[in-house]
């Protein structure tokens, strides 16, 4: 009897331990690894061509799409666009990994993709007089203290990602 209760014990502690680690993973966020843009690729959400536009891009990752199921990263001509996109509620819950542009390393009209950050860490600036494609855009940067250094001399007010609603888009 206390072999059986002691087996129950451990069975009970494994299956407990299991699946608090399973929840743990389903939380954690997952981050990809940034797709380059070319010279063909046109925005998710606007269908304008990405490269034809300064500032910085977007690009996002949605749960379950792979490269392995023959889908791609949705690319966006701007980050402006790239939050429209994102902060819609059927989208906002299944998207895994947003990148942005850090615009303290990057030109203005030619942003580098090897510059990608993790855009839910990034700092943005709303309401600056730099434009991006087709117009009003957000500055994107790794630290505050770029995206102040871009307010202070553009404009604009700095945000953390949170900060940023469909309000601020307008």
């Amino acid at each position: 009897m206390k072999n059986t209760l002691r087996k129950s014990l451990i069975l009970f502690l494994c299956a407990l331990t299991l699946i608090s680690c399973s929840e743990r993973n389903a939380n954690e966020q997952t981050i990809h690894q940034a797709a380059a843009i070319e010279a063909a690729d046109e925005c998710h959400l606007c269908g304008m061509m990405i490269m034809e536009f300064p500032g910085p891009k977007g690009e996002l990752f949605k749960k379950g799409i792979t490269e392995a199921e023959g889908k791609k990263v949705h690319k966006f001509c701007s980050t402006r666009d790239m939050f429209s996109f994102y902060l819609e509620p059927e989208n906002k819950r299944n998207v895994t990994t947003i990148l942005v542009h850090d615009m303290s390393k990057s030109p203005w009209n030619a942003p580098n993709d090897e510059y990608f950050i993790d855009a839910r860490k990034a700092w943005f600036v709303a309401g600056s007089s730099k434009t991006g494609a087709m117009g009003a855009t957000l500055a994107s940067f790794s630290m505050q203290s770029d995206a102040q250094e871009f307010a202070n001399e553009f404009g604009g007010n700095v945000l953390s990602f949170e900060e940023v609603t469909l309000a601020t888009l307008m």
